[in-house]
């Protein structure tokens, strides 16, 4: 008797993951691959789409084969802010830039003079002018940078869309993408922002189908239900939503932390703009508001500077442990030491002074110094509401220092940790099922984990 399973194409930047998940969202299956980066007409890094393509085709063909599984569903979850740009007979007209490729002046010149003020435009669309990353931007620089490639596209897809594409044959548009500062969606009017249609781009911008929509394919003498692709980052969010009944906020930590309020009410103000608060987009094309924080970045460079100083392994970090009489030591005559290399922040000092002699005491420093810019990321995230439900997973989920000092300063939440290694491409496979997860699935899928205040006197 085969196993009914859904495929996943899980997509991130580094790793190419395809999973198989069962009927109860069990991991049955996974393969990963990675791919070295090629250059575009530019001379600028970016994805080799091709072998990604390649890739794809191959490992699903192949795994239609095996005889254990039998394949019902296909979907897809992949990074944000990428286009693949494909012209009247379906094939790419431009390599799949990268989002970080810088953009001229003149171009953000140019937008902002026919279109501005930014502020308002960042408000609106939920978006930051954060260059590339608006796929918005990347649309309006192909148009005036390179005139004649864009005359050529038919469609512009958003790259888990265009996965779905080669399975489907059906070009779509789809709300978690489009919504991700992308400076394309207007929030406030639920339609694309009046500039889109100025220019033209919503023809390049095929019919808007919903996440949770599948079409029936034929694919190698079998019916497959294939999705329209999601957005990595709120693919990561649904099991949360589907299974907890009350507001909260989950904090994704790694490179940068991610304070992500899915029960936001209202619109971003010029002040959260000012913040780097942005708009993400749930699968019913209501906002998710995300105020974002480059800690793990921070983290990296600082704790390398300290291991330099005290003469200690780069990884000897990992072994300090929350002790109270040290935190009590450090927060008696707290003042801020550090200078961050890649944050802003009022409090810090023109230089980093490290009055301390042992590692132990300069690494609650640092953490206590982080965890205060954490605190005021989340609550920028929260605003006025009353959430009290807090979820952190990613890579400080079990840094006990960070843990024990978050659940202090913000005492009044209930604290939580999850392991949602799978998050993404799990709430890919969950997007396109008709099952209601039941409230203990985070206990019995992310070893959930409650943490109790400690009250530090």
């Amino acid at each position: 008797m085969k196993t009914k399973v859904t495929a996943v194409f899980d997509i991130g930047r580094t790793n190419k993951k395809f999973f198989l998940f069962d009927s109860e969202f069990q991991e049955v299956h996974r393969e990963y691959e990675r791919f070295d980066e090629i250059t575009d007409e530019d001379g600028y890094p970016t994805e080799n789409l091709a072998a990604i393509e390649n890739w794809a085709k191959e490992v699903f063909d192949k795994t239609l084969e095996v005889s254990e599984y039998e394949i019902s569903a296909l979907n897809f979850s992949c990074y944000g802010a990428s286009l693949v740009h494909i012209d009247e007979n379906g094939k790419p007209v431009t390599p799949l830039y990268n989002y970080m490729k810088p953009i001229k002046d003149e171009i953000y010149d140019s937008f902002y003079t026919k279109y501005g003020p930014e502020n308002e435009i960042s408000r609106a669309t939920g978006s930051p002018k954060l260059g590339m990353l608006n796929t918005g931007m990347h649309i309006y620089w192909l148009k005036y940078a390179k005139p004649e490639v864009f005359k050529k596209i038919k469609y512009s897809l958003h790259l888990p869309q265009y996965l779905s594409y080669l399975f489907t044959g059906i070009p779509v548009s789809e709300y978690t993408s489009i919504g991700c500062h992308t400076l394309l969606w207007d929030y406030e009017k639920k339609d694309y922002h009046s500039w889109v249609y100025e220019e033209g781009i919503e023809k390049k911008l095929p019919p808007i189908t919903s996440s949770r929509e599948t079409t029936p394919v034929s694919y190698k003498g079998k019916t497959i239900q294939v999705g329209a692709g999601i957005h990595d980052s709120s693919s990561a969010l649904l099991p949360y939503i589907r299974s907890i009944s009350k507001p909260f906020l989950l904090v994704s930590t790694g490179t940068w932390s991610i304070s992500i309020n899915p029960f936001n009410i209202g619109m971003l103000t010029s002040k959260d703009v000012e913040n780097d608060s942005l708009f993400n987009m749930r699968i019913d094309g209501n906002p998710v508001k995300v105020s974002r924080l480059f800690l793990g970045n921070e983290y990296k460079l600082q704790v390398k500077v300290l291991s330099k100083h005290f003469n200690v392994l780069e990884d000897y970090h990992k072994n300090v442990k929350f002790d109270q009489d040290t935190f009590f030591e450090i927060n008696k005559d707290f003042v801020h030491m550090f200078k961050w290399s890649s944050i802003s922040s009022d409090d810090m000092p023109a230089d980093t002074k490290i009055p301390y002699t042992k590692f132990e005491h300069a690494y609650h420093q640092l953490m206590l110094e982080l965890v205060l810019l954490q605190e005021k990321s989340i609550r920028a995230a929260i605003g006025n509401q009353k959430i009290e439900r807090l979820y952190i997973d990613g890579g400080f989920s079990d840094n006990e220092i960070y843990i024990q000092l978050l659940s202090q300063y913000l005492g009044n939440m209930k604290l939580s940790t999850t392991d949602a290694s799978l998050g993404s491409a799990l709430g890919a496979a969950i997007v396109i099922s008709d099952i209601t997860l039941e409230p203990k699935f985070l206990k019995k899928n992310y070893a959930l984990k409650k943490h109790r205040t400690v009250i530090l006197n």
